[in-house]
C-alpha cells in the first residue's frame, strides 16, 4: 500500500499546499489524512466535484500553485464541463492535478451502478487531454510515476489524473467525528418514518447506506419493496427522480430520503418546489453532517439551516429541525397530504447502528416492480 505521508511528500515537494473534493472510500485513507494534517484553509471538502474544480481553479489563479482535487470517478460527470471550458487549453490552461478513485474499474466485480463508469474511466480522462497515471501500489514506484507527471502539469499547465484501485492508498486514522448530539441513527430515523407514514406511501432512498438500510428493514418487517425507488449512484438527484414521480401521481406520499451530503450537491433542485405542483411531495433530509458511506468526512450539513433554504425555495416546512420519533409526528400533523410540497430535516447522530450486507439485487426487477405498482394505482 502507498503510506499516504510519503505520498503527501511528493506533492509537498512538487509545491502543492491546497486540496479540495468530495470523499471516495477507495481514497478514505488519503482523506482521513488531509482532515488530521492539513489546515482548514487549505483543505475545503466541497459539494461537488464541479464545485471543487472552480475552487481548486480559483486558488491556482490567486496563488500560482496548483492544487490537488479528489474524487470518486462518478463524479467525473459533473466535472466535464468546467475541465473542457475553464480550465482547457483553448481558455485559461489551468493545471489541476485530479485524484480520482476508481470504482468499477474492469475485472474488480464491483456494484451495478459503477460499472459503465468504472469501464469509460480512462476514456473520458483520454478525451479531455488528460495524463494520467494508474497508481502503483508501491512508493518508490509511485514517486517514479508521479513525479514526471506532477513536472508535466507545472511546465505545461495541464489538467493531470492519478486513478487510485480499490486497497492502493494505505489506511489512515479516522478523524473523530463521531456526534451524540441527536438520539437516531439514520435506520432508526427511516424506521421512525416507515412507522409515522401511510403504508401505501412511496419511498426514495439516497445512495449509500440509506438504500441498503431501507432494504434490510422492509425485509425485517416483512414488508415488499414495491413501493420503493434505491437510488443506486446518481448522487444529488434522488430528489428530482422523486419529484416527477410525485407529478405523475398525486394521490400517496412520495417521500425522499436524501442524504445532506447528496442534497448539498445539487441544491438547485430545491427550486423546483415552486415551480410545479406537488402537494403530495415529501422532502426529507437525514442529516448527520457527514459522508456516512465513504468514510465519514464531515460535510456542510449540519452548518446549514436547511430549512430555512427550503421555505425560501417553496417548500412548506415546521420552521426548524426534527430529531425525534415525537417531533416528527407533530411536524408531519403539520404538514399533511396535499398541502403542497412540504420539507423536514431530520437530524441524526453520526456512526453506523451496526453492519448490513451489500445489496444483492436485480435493479431492473426493482424499477420494474416499482413501476408496476404504480400502473396498478393509476388503474385503481
Amino acid at each position: 500500500m502507498i503510506d499516504q505521508a510519503y505520498f503527501m511528500k511528493i506533492l509537498k515537494d512538487a509545491g502543492v499546499e491546497f486540496f479540495t473534493g468530495v470523499p471516495d472510500s477507495h481514497l478514505n485513507g488519503f482523506c482521513n489524512y488531509l482532515l488530521n494534517n492539513v489546515a482548514e484553509d487549505k483543505h475545503v471538502i466541497a459539494a461537488n466535484e464541479g464545485n471543487a474544480v472552480g475552487i481548486a481553479a480559483g486558488y491556482y489563479y490567486a496563488t500560482g500553485t496548483i492544487p490537488l482535487v479528489y474524487m470518486q470517478n462518478s463524479g467525473l460527470g459533473n466535472v466535464i464541463n468546467p475541465l473542457a471550458s475553464l480550465t482547457d487549453k483553448h481558455v485559461y490552461r489551468t493545471p489541476l492535478i485530479l485524484l480520482i478513485g476508481w470504482r468499477g474499474e474492469p475485472g474488480s466485480g464491483d456494484h451495478a451502478q459503477h460499472i459503465t463508469q468504472g469501464e469509460i474511466t480512462t476514456k473520458l480522462l483520454e478525451m479531455l487531454d488528460i495524463p494520467y497515471i494508474i497508481a502503483e501500489d508501491d512508493d518508490r514506484l509511485l514517486a517514479e510515476q508521479l513525479c514526471p507527471l506532477l513536472e508535466l502539469a507545472k511546465e505545461e499547465r495541464k489538467v493531470v489524473a492519478i486513478l487510485g484501485r480499490k486497497g492502493v492508498f494505505a489506511a489512515a486514522d479516522k478523524a473523530n467525528i463521531c456526534d451524540d448530539i441527536y438520539p437516531l441513527r439514520r435506520e432508526e430515523a427511516i424506521e421512525a418514518i416507515l412507522d409515522v407514514l401511510p403504508a401505501d406511501s412511496y419511498y426514495f432512498a439516497s445512495t449509500g447506506r440509506a438504500t441498503r438500510e431501507l432494504y434490510f428493514l422492509r425485509e425485517a418487517r416483512h414488508e415488499g419493496h414495491q413501493h420503493d425507488f434505491l437510488n443506486l449512484g446518481a448522487m444529488g438527484h434522488l430528489s428530482s427522480v422523486a419529484l416527477g414521480v410525485a407529478l405523475a401521481n398525486s394521490e400517496n406520499y412520495v417521500v425522499c430520503l436524501d442524504g445532506d451530503a447528496s442534497a448539498l450537491m445539487h441544491m438547485g433542485s430545491f427550486s423546483m418546489a415552486c415551480q410545479v405542483d406537488a402537494p403530495n411531495f415529501l422532502h426529507i433530509i437525514l442529516n448527520n453532517g457527514a459522508h456516512e458511506s465513504v468514510g465519514g468526512q464531515p460535510s456542510a450539513g449540519c452548518q446549514l439551516d436547511f430549512t430555512t433554504i427550503a421555505a425560501g425555495s417553496g417548500y412548506n416546512t415546521v420552521g426548524h429541525a426534527v430529531t425525534t420519533k415525537a417531533e416528527l409526528e407533530e411536524a408531519l400533523q403539520k404538514l399533511s397530504l396535499g398541502s403542497g410540497p412540504s420539507f423536514i430535516d431530520f437530524r441524526i447522530r453520526k456512526g453506523l447502528k451496526g453492519s448490513l450486507p451489500p445489496l444483492q439485487i436485480n435493479p431492473e426487477q426493482l424499477i420494474t416492480d416499482l413501476m408496476d405498482q404504480l400502473a396498478r394505482q393509476e388503474e385503481d
